[in-house]
């Protein structure tokens, strides 16, 4: 049986069609957002297994595997990697109208050529055919990449880190891909648990050469930090919320809350909230100082499932929407930040679609244009995580359409630790192109395709390329 992943897969119109396989399906990408590990990308990582690199920290699948009854011994335990693989092959054909079982027929098919259905049936050959294949050199991390030419990834980085794996990318002449750094802070806000925040702390000052005995000293600590991320070509900060901070603190009361923390004890809920109130603005200051863009990714309660937390760890798949009240907090952290002049490009992804309109319009308050700065400089950004399907998506582009310039959007990226995921970019902008198209098949807008084709290639890349002030791969 053929594939149903044909050339016009998800194209319902003639114009859909033009829209992608003339201005779309041949744009560069630009990922600025994911969680690939720096490490492999400079080494070049090789796989020795589908396993290892298809279904090893894919926590969309795991998730999936154990919705279908798989033991978590064959998921993130200590089977083999051939049997998790199967248990994957058990699930898909379950995935019916789940974004997973386009990804997984797109990835093995613009990788792998695998161009049948993926089911137990099939993984002997699909297995077979993956251990052929991942030996040759275009399989390598960056053969993976330069095979969906990707031109610059954006990872992301704790302040801590030494960014030596970005350095030996940057001086190796044979890298293709740029990789660049991003600044994400988020356990400077975790004094509700003072163990840890301590910790992440004394790290801190060893790695920035700093005394970080008062919070003065923090924030410079803080600040080099954030220097040496430019320096390294960093120029995306990025936070993991489950909402924005909303507690007034002046700057005396947050030194008694680190004293307090740094004594032993942990800050109660308040004091969590006006601390990171503090540190978020500080944050948005440095980045405004720098001309640098501003991720907020906001509306996710993590780590609900406390026994396998306590067996496994974060990022596992038991994370879930947030049931949250966003808009004032972000209205008032942004309007902050603006009467203080250090608002910088924010782009704000929001787990929750139902809450799309109301953070758009939000944003919009603030689009004043700046000088050198490129416009639509706030940005809800592309259905992300739970909404990173079919239907998220076109919720997300209808909401940017109807709130912002859907002209300025910056499109697609992967928020994924996974070498096979750059065909999302395609999956997004297969669905961006039918959107548009059946506009166009409705007389909505217009049937000019020099006018509409240009806009599909500068959200499917360009915009992105103008924004950040990235140097790019060729």
């Amino acid at each position: 049986m053929a594939t149903f992943i044909t050339d016009d897969f998800m194209l319902q119109s003639d114009a859909a069609k033009e829209l992608y396989h003339n201005f779309a399906k041949n744009c560069p990408i630009l990922d600025f957002h994911n969680h690939l590990p720096p490490d492999e990308v400079a080494q070049d990582r090789t796989f020795e297994n589908l396993y290892d690199v298809w279904l090893a920290g894919d926590h969309y699948k795991w998730r999936a595997m154990r919705a279908n009854g798989i033991e978590e011994s064959r998921i993130t335990g200590d089977a083999d990697p051939r049997d998790k693989f199967d248990a994957w092959a058990e699930t898909v054909p379950h995935c019916l109208r789940n974004a997973l079982y386009h990804w997984t027929h797109l990835e093995l098919k613009r990788y792998f050529g695998f161009d049948d259905l993926f089911s137990p049936d099939s993984a002997d050959r699909v297995w077979e055919q993956g251990l052929d294949l991942l030996t040759r050199k275009e399989f390598s991390c960056r053969g993976l990449l330069k095979q969906q030419d990707v031109r610059a990834v954006c990872t992301t980085d704790d302040p801590v880190d030494s960014l030596e794996h970005h350095r030996a990318l940057a001086e190796d002449p044979t890298a293709e891909v740029k990789m660049y750094p991003t600044f994400r802070p988020d356990r400077a806000l975790g004094v509700d648990d003072a163990a840890s925040f301590n910790e992440w702390v004394n790290t801190l000052s060893e790695v920035s050469g700093l005394d970080c005995g008062s919070l003065s000293g923090l924030k410079d600590a803080i600040r080099s930090r954030h220097d040496f991320f430019h320096e390294m070509g960093g120029r995306i900060s990025d936070h993991g919320m489950h909402h924005v901070f909303n507690e007034d603190c002046s700057e005396e009361k947050a030194e008694r809350i680190f004293d307090k923390v740094r004594s032993g004890t942990d800050a109660d809920a308040c004091e969590t909230e006006a601390f990171g109130n503090y540190l978020m603005l500080f944050f948005g200051e440095l980045d405004a100082s720098r001309g640098w863009t501003k991720q907020l990714h906001i509306g996710v309660t993590r780590n609900n499932n406390t026994r396998l937390f306590q067996k496994i760890g974060r990022d596992i798949g038991c994370d879930s929407l947030a049931d949250v009240e966003h808009v004032e907090g972000v209205g008032k952290y942004l309007d902050t930040l603006d009467q203080r002049g250090h608002l910088p490009k924010v782009i704000l992804y929001n787990l929750n679609p139902t809450d799309n309109y109301a953070l758009s319009t939000m944003l919009g308050n603030f689009q004043e244009g700046k000088q050198g700065e490129p416009p639509c400089r706030m940005q809800l950004g592309t259905a992300w995580w739970f909404a990173d399907t079919k239907e998220g998506m076109e919720w997300q582009i209808n909401a940017f359409s109807n709130t912002s310039l859907l002209s300025r959007f910056l499109g697609m990226l992967t928020d994924s630790r996974s070498f096979l995921s750059f065909t999302r970019h395609e999956y997004f902008r297969r669905i961006l192109c039918n959107v548009i198209g059946t506009d166009i098949a409705n007389g909505e807008i217009p049937n000019d395709m020099e006018l509409v084709g240009d806009m599909v290639q500068r959200i499917c890349y360009q915009n992105a390329a103008d924004f950040f002030g990235l140097e790019l791969g060729e």
